[in-house]
C-alpha cells in the first residue's frame, strides 16, 4: 500500500465530511428525523467528553438501507455544531471504499489519520478524535483493529456500522469491549414519530412487552391504558388508522420509503436485496459466481411461499442443488438478517429433522420481491396474513436481540400447530397470528399442549387489547408498536 496515497486519502475524506454530511441529514433543505437509535449513541458521545470511557467503542450492524450511515453522519453533525469538536477531528470512512480502490486496512487509515493529520501517535494522543466507519465488515480485522485502537488510546471515540455479520465476527476479547446497538426496520410506532410527528405514550413498548411477557391482570390493565391513550393520539391521522396501517405494512418499514410512492420503494428495496447478495453475502462466504443464481432462487421461493417449513432437503430438491449447499446460503442470508429462521419446538432431534420456518427481517422486503415477480395483489387477504405473519416474526425476533426476551422463538410442528411459542422465563407463551379470523381452537389447545399460563392471539379481528380466560387477545395495530 502506498503510504502517499493512503495519507492523500485521508485527508480528502476530511474535507468532503461537512458535505457529505449535508447531502445525507437533510432531505430538500428539511433535517431527517432521528431514528430512535440515535439518542443512544449521543449519550455514549456526551457520556465520552465528559470523561466517561467505557462506551467509546459501539457498533452498528444491520441491514442495509435502514438509515445506519445517517446516523453516523448525524452524529457527525452532532458533534461539529452541539459539541464544537473540529472538523479534523472527527473521519469518516467507508471500508468498502478504502478496500476496493485502495487495498488498505482500517487499522492504516486510522494510523495515517493519527500520526500525519494530528502529528502524535495513538498512545501520546491528548485531544479527543472521533473516527465513524461505514461497512466495517469489508475489513475481516475490524474488531481486532478496534480492540487494539480501544486498549492504545482512551482519547478515541470509534462507530462503525456494518451488516448483521458484525454481531457474528467479533472475536471474544473485542466482545467484552463493544457496546452493540443493532438497528432494525421502523416498528409501526417510529413510522408515525417520523412520517406523521405522532408520539407514542410514554411507555407503550414495555406495557406491551409486559403484556406478552408476564400476562397478568395489572399488565393487561396497563396495556389497555397505554393502547387508549395511543388510539387517541391517532385521531390525529388524515385516514383511518387500519390504512395507514395497512400502507405501512406493505412497503414503510424502511425510513427512506417514508415519502416515496409504493412502485419506488419496491424498485429500491429489490435493488437493495441484489446487493446484499452481491456485496454482503461474497464478502462473508466464497461462493463460486453460479451460486449467485441459486441464492436468488431460494429467496424467490420463500417470498412465494405461504408461511410454513422449509428444509433445505425440499429446497435442495425443486433446486436440484445438494442441501449442503442450500444450508450453507441459508446460514450466511440469516447473517446478513435478510431472512431469521424460527425452529420447530422440541428436542435437539426434532430441531434438526423437522422444517425452519423463514421470514424476512421486514415485510416490505417479502412484498418488494412478490411485486418484482408479478405476484402481489394488495386486495388479497391471504397475502396480508403472509405480511402479518412476518411483521409478527420480525418484532420476536428483533425483541429477542435487544431485550434477551424471549429466551427463545420456536413453531409448533404438530398438525395444525400454532404460529410462534415462546420461551419465557416461566414456561411457554403460544402465540397465533390472525388476519380475518379470531379463532380460539388451536391457542386453548396449545395452552393444554405445553401446560401454559395463557396464549397469545395476535389479530385484526379485535378492536383492543382483550383477556378472556387464559387467551389474550391483542390488535395487530396495537402490537406493531412493540
Amino acid at each position: 500500500m502506498n503510504s502517499e496515497e493512503l495519507s492523500n486519502y485521508v485527508f480528502a475524506k476530511l474535507a468532503e465530511a461537512q458535505k457529505l454530511s449535508e447531502d445525507n441529514i437533510r432531505t430538500d433543505d428539511t433535517p431527517l428525523e432521528h431514528r430512535k437509535t440515535y439518542p443512544r449513541i449521543e449519550k455514549y458521545v456526551d457520556e465520552f467528553l465528559d470523561g466517561y470511557i467505557e462506551n467509546r467503542f459501539i457498533i452498528m450492524p444491520g441491514l442495509r438501507g435502514i438509515g445506519k450511515t445517517t446516523i453516523l453522519f448525524q452524529i457527525y453533525d452532532y458533534l461539529r455544531k452541539e459539541k464544537g469538536i473540529t472538523d479534523d477531528r472527527i473521519l469518516y470512512i467507508s471500508v468498502d471504499e478504502l478496500s476496493t480502490y485502495l487495498g488498505a486496512k482500517l487499522f492504516e487509515a486510522i494510523d495515517v489519520f493519527v500520526k500525519e493529520v494530528h502529528e502524535t501517535s495513538q498512545v501520546n494522543l491528548e485531544k479527543e478524535l472521533f473516527i465513524l466507519v461505514d461497512e466495517a465488515h469489508y475489513d475481516k480485522e475490524w474488531s481486532q483493529t478496534g480492540k487494539i485502537i480501544y486498549d492504545k488510546s482512551k482519547k478515541i471515540f470509534l462507530i462503525l456500522t456494518g451488516s448483521s455479520a458484525l454481531s457474528f465476527e467479533m472475536n471474544v476479547d473485542a466482545a467484552r469491549r463493544i457496546k452493540k446497538e443493532p438497528v432494525f426496520p421502523m416498528n409501526f410506532s417510529e413510522y408515525n414519530i417520523l412520517k406523521n410527528k405522532i408520539f407514542p405514550p410514554d411507555d407503550m413498548a414495555i406495557s406491551l412487552r409486559d403484556l406478552i411477557f408476564k400476562g397478568d391482570e395489572s399488565s393487561v390493565e396497563y396495556a389497555s391504558k397505554k393502547e387508549n391513550e395511543m388510539r387517541r393520539n391517532l385521531i390525529k391521522l388524515e385516514r383511518p388508522v387500519e390504512k395507514e396501517w395497512e400502507d405501512f405494512l406493505f412497503c414503510r418499514d424502511f425510513p427512506f420509503g417514508l415519502n416515496m410512492d409504493r412502485i419506488e420503494v419496491y424498485e429500491r428495496v429489490f435493488s437493495m436485496v441484489n446487493r446484499v447478495i452481491e456485496k454482503d453475502v461474497f464478502s462473508l462466504q466464497s461462493f463460486n459466481t453460479d451460486t449467485r443464481n441459486t441464492i436468488s432462487r431460494i429467496i424467490t421461493f420463500l417470498a412465494l411461499q405461504d408461511p410454513g417449513g422449509t428444509s433445505d432437503v425440499k429446497l435442495g430438491t425443486i433446486l436440484e442443488k445438494s442441501p449442503k449447499l442450500i444450508r450453507e446460503i441459508l446460514n450466511i442470508l440469516e447473517k446478513t438478517h435478510l431472512i431469521i429462521s424460527v425452529k420447530p419446538y422440541g428436542a435437539a432431534g426434532k430441531v434438526i429433522r423437522k422444517p425452519w420456518k423463514y421470514y424476512f427481517l421486514s415485510p416490505t422486503i417479502n412484498a418488494a420481491i412478490r411485486f418484482k415477480l408479478g405476484k402481489y395483489d394488495t386486495r388479497d387477504r391471504k397475502l396480508l396474513g403472509v405480511l402479518a405473519e412476518s411483521l409478527v416474526a420480525s418484532y420476536f425476533f428483533r425483541l429477542k436481540e435487544t431485550s434477551n426476551m424471549p429466551l427463545g422463538i420456536f413453531y409448533d410442528s404438530g398438525k395444525n400447530g400454532v404460529d410462534f411459542l415462546l420461551q419465557g422465563l416461566e414456561g411457554i407463551i403460544p402465540v397465533e397470528v390472525g388476519v380475518g379470523k379470531k379463532d380460539k381452537s388451536q391457542i386453548k389447545k396449545a395452552i393444554n399442549k405445553y401446560k401454559s399460563e395463557y396464549g397469545i392471539v395476535i389479530s385484526n379481528r379485535t378492536s383492543k387489547i382483550t383477556k378472556e380466560g387464559k387467551i389474550i387477545f391483542i390488535p395487530l395495530i396495537t402490537f406493531s408498536f412493540i
